[in-house]
């Protein structure tokens, strides 16, 4: 099986899970990027307040996302563009905490992913000083991108596993977590039968 995986990124409007203001995805095929996807989200009513300290770090208004796509709407989108994908994202926990909140908040049942934690991997991998997404990135030789966009750090959490696997000598997720090791997550229904 060839190097496969969905990396995503989410920002949130405020510290709640189901505040999702945007998501960013890079699809990986055979270690090489082929496709990629970005947009606006629109939080639901009740998560959706943009606090300041969350406006600072990613820059996203309200306004912006007046005419986005609710999570509702958008979801399928997301789904589709992952296919069967193994997820990754750095602090995987939360990217698939904002997928579980925001499914809980709009009654939507959530999908059902495998997902790897890229800040895991680089904890096992690289010797830094911090394994914080633009250091773990230079690490694997992927530098100057606008951190907190979320489509530029789904790009550099891809960058991180394609070079942690080749580091490993792997050439699968799957193998890229036994050899690290890492645990791969689950969410949705694959996780309420575990």
């Amino acid at each position: 099986m060839p190097l496969d995986f969905t990396a995503i990124d989410f920002e949130t409007a405020n510290s709640s899970s189901a505040s999702a203001c945007s998501v960013g995805l890079v699809k990986v095929r055979s270690g090489r990027v082929v496709d990629s996807a970005s947009w606006l989200i629109k939080p639901p009513p009740g998560h959706d307040a943009f606090l300041e300290w969350n406006v600072r770090i990613h820059g996203i208004l309200a306004r912006d996302v007046a005419t986005a796509a609710g999570w509702g709407e958008q979801l399928d989108d997301l789904v589709s563009f992952a296919e069967n994908d193994t997820l990754v994202a750095h602090n995987a926990g939360f990217d698939m905490g904002v997928i579980r909140g925001a499914c809980a908040a709009t009654g939507i049942r959530c999908p059902r992913f495998d997902y790897v934690c890229s800040l895991q991997v680089a904890r096992k991998t690289y010797v830094l000083d911090s394994y914080r997404l633009p250091v773990a990135a230079m690490a694997a030789g992927f530098e100057g991108f606008n951190h907190h966009e979320a489509l530029a750090d789904a790009e550099a959490c891809a960058a991180i596993i394609v070079h942690a696997a080749s580091r490993h000598g792997v050439d699968t997720i799957a193998g890229l977590a036994d050899a690290v090791p890492v645990r791969v997550g689950h969410i949705g229904e694959l996780a309420d039968a575990a």
